[in-house]
């Protein structure tokens, strides 16, 4: 079963005041980025559904983040927004080698294929693993043009002069090598080498999480703690892309450890165009595995998952849990629901959007001018907790619920 919200600590609650968490994606990125995309897409959103919100500076030492002044459902609400920032490991983690690079291709297809996940992944969306196949095509392609160059240049000097073969060789492969430099400094339009790095980095542990990784959801963990001992009416946490995964983690180590009071705010948790099967689905993944086990049972949150067929980088309406073959008996989340891009946008917007791939991976944090019953700045900034706003939602007919993974041990 899943939503099924009977016994909820947090039904009826009315928000005044929320603390909102966001965990990003594999992004290397400076978090202001997320403040711009907030106050532009929620002015938009505001002007289009009716309702007002402000942003204005995070007024405390700590984390990024920004203040939230919102009239919504003739309520108001305010919510202090804080990112949860891991974008330095991700820089560390993205080499600056071209050759370190190509090797990381290697080793990720090889855990990838070797383990079988691939043709496992291959079984829930095709959007996804293309997204995945995508930089290793690209990079092969690049390597491939430079090689086209090296043989060129030496047939052609061979042509010439026996020993101008040898000289066209040496040329070519200088010139192979400017050529892949061009390549790399252009990844900001190709998206190959970020990609790559970005695969790479669950590959390389099979699925388990790096020692720096750990060390900041650690820190996560307490910054949402404290939030869940003070005073506000909400703490929501919402992890997009990778952030999904990582927020499963945290969240369910709080509530193990018993840092989540009974009587203490609502707790959401909103994942958002989700790659938990990338990770889950790899062999070493036992962490993760057992924390969507732990956390899809239990009653002390609200776990709200948000995809869309139309987002070829998230695996849409995959329930995490049940795919990665880890559904437990007493298992109520997530509510596994549709953005449904090709209704809540209007046919100019999803033509304007259609093939832009990235930018739709974001369109869960943006304004829809035709809203349905998701709205980023309602939930994140309206008077109704989660679990109220998605009390009578039925799971997407459409989602996936069956086992797929070959892995789904939880324990080494």
């Amino acid at each position: 079963m899943s939503g099924d919200q009977d016994g909820q600590r947090d039904a009826g609650r009315r928000v005044r005041r929320r603390r909102v968490f966001y965990i990003p994606g594999y992004d290397p990125i400076h978090p202001r980025r997320y403040r711009e995309l907030y106050r532009k897409e929620g002015a938009a959103q505001a002007t289009i559904s009716g309702y007002e919100i402000t942003l204005k500076p995070k007024a405390t030492a700590g984390p990024y983040g920004w203040q939230v002044a919102a009239r919504i459902e003739g309520a108001e609400v305010a919510a202090d927004v804080e990112v949860l920032v891991w974008s330095d490991i991700v820089r560390d983690s993205m080499s600056n080698s071209i050759a370190a690079t190509y090797l990381q291709l290697l080793q990720t297809a090889w855990a990838y294929i070797a383990s079988g996940a691939l043709w496992r992944l291959m079984r829930l969306r095709k959007g996804p693993v293309i997204a995945a196949l995508y930089p290793v095509g690209m990079l092969l392609g690049q390597a491939l043009l430079a090689l086209l160059l090296i043989w060129a240049l030496a047939r052609l000097g061979a042509a010439l002069a026996p020993l101008a073969g040898w000289i066209g060789a040496v040329i070519g492969a200088g010139l192979g090598v400017a050529l892949l430099r061009w390549f790399k400094g252009k990844d900001g339009k190709f998206f190959a080498y970020y990609l790559m790095h970005d695969y790479a980095y669950s590959a390389r542990h099979r699925g388990a999480n790096p020692p720096e990784l750990e060390a900041r959801m650690t820190e996560f963990g307490d910054r949402i703690a404290a939030a869940l001992h003070s005073d506000v009416d909400e703490v929501l946490v919402v992890g997009h892309s990778s952030g999904a995964h990582l927020g499963v983690s945290v969240l369910a180590d709080l509530i193990r450890q018993g840092r989540v009071p009974a009587e203490g705010p609502a707790l959401g948790f909103l994942s958002l165009g989700q790659v938990v099967p990338m990770v889950s689905f790899l062999p070493d993944a036992w962490r993760l595995r057992a924390d969507l086990a732990y956390l899809s049972a239990r009653r002390e949150l609200t776990w709200v998952d948000v995809s869309a067929p139309g987002d070829g980088c998230a695996f849409a309406l995959c329930d995490p849990v049940g795919v990665s073959g880890v559904a437990p008996g007493d298992k109520c989340w997530p509510l596994v629901v549709s953005a449904a891009f090709t209704q809540t946008l209007s046919a100019a917007r999803w033509k304007a959007l259609r093939w832009r791939f990235f930018r739709l991976h974001f369109q869960y944090l943006c304004a829809f001018d035709r809203p349905g019953d998701y709205d980023y700045f309602r939930i994140t900034a309206g008077p109704l907790t989660l679990a109220d706003r998605y009390r009578d939602r039925v799971p997407s007919k459409s989602r996936i619920e069956h086992p797929v993974s070959k892995y789904t041990s939880v324990a080494p």
